[in-house]
Parts: C-alpha cells; structure tokens; sequence
C-alpha cells in the first residue's frame, strides 16, 4: 500500500454485540457478525495514512467510523488505487450483496446523498462478490 489516493473497505467483525452510540448520529444496534464500512483516501498521505488511521483505536474519536471501530476488531482491508472516488459505487453495491443489512442510516454518508457507507453481515461478505463488485465499479469510472 502507498500515499496514493483511492477508494477502501474496512471489513470489521462485532466484537462487542450490543447498543454503540456514534457521536451525534444517534445509536447503532451491533449484531454479533461483521460490518464493511466503505471510504475514500484523496487527502495527504492518501491510502496509507488512512488506512493507518483505522488500524488504530481513536482516542477522540473525529469520524462515525472511529467510534465503531471501539467495538470492532479490523478483520480485513479491500483497496483500489484510482485517481478517481469510487467510495458511493461500492458504498451501494456492498448493500446489495446478499445478506447485507443497513445497521444505522447515515452512518459514515453526511456528506453525500448515500443512504449509508456502512453494511452488516451475519457471515463475511463473499470475496468473489466484491471483487465483482470493485471490477465492474473502476471499469464504468474509467
């Protein structure tokens, strides 16, 4: 991984099931089972400081992703480098997949229309479906 920017996946898996306030979005009900929390990295330090952020627990906590990161042991890390945010194509195609659940709306999309960039699953989400997924998203921004 490099200070390139590009679009990531943070694949999280509940350590702690139960109720998780997220600042001022309100109250996330954890489900034993895992979460893909879908970003991008266009600032500086691009991927690499980013994905270097999450990897961390925040001691003050800034983003809704750092809050849940608390309850959540990072499992896995799903990366493109592409000059080009594809953070709302996956963020929507992640919750599509199959047995995907939007665990709080708005989690981690204030500053766009997504309905959500979080998505639970009982069980890890296929690999082969988000490779699909990540395959058919750079193809169209290309």
């Amino acid at each position: 991984m490099n200070s390139e920017p590009g679009t990531y996946a943070l694949v999280l898996r509940n350590r702690k099931p139960g109720p998780l306030r997220i600042g001022r979005l309100g109250t996330v009900k954890l489900q034993p089972g895992y979460c893909v929390y879908v970003g991008s990295a266009f600032g500086t330090g691009g991927l690499r400081a980013r994905i270097k952020h999450h990897q961390r627990i925040a001691a003050h906590p800034h983003w809704h992703i750092d809050y849940l990161r608390a309850a959540c042991d990072l499992v896995e890390v799903w990366f493109t480098v592409e000059p080009l945010c594809c953070e709302h194509a996956w963020a929507k195609g992640v919750a599509q997949l199959p047995g995907a659940e939007v665990p709080l709306p708005g989690f981690g999309s204030s500053d766009c229309d997504c309905d959500t960039h979080l998505v639970s699953f009982h069980r890890p989400p296929a690999v082969r479906k988000v490779r699909q997924l990540v395959a058919n998203t750079v193809n169209v921004h290309r």
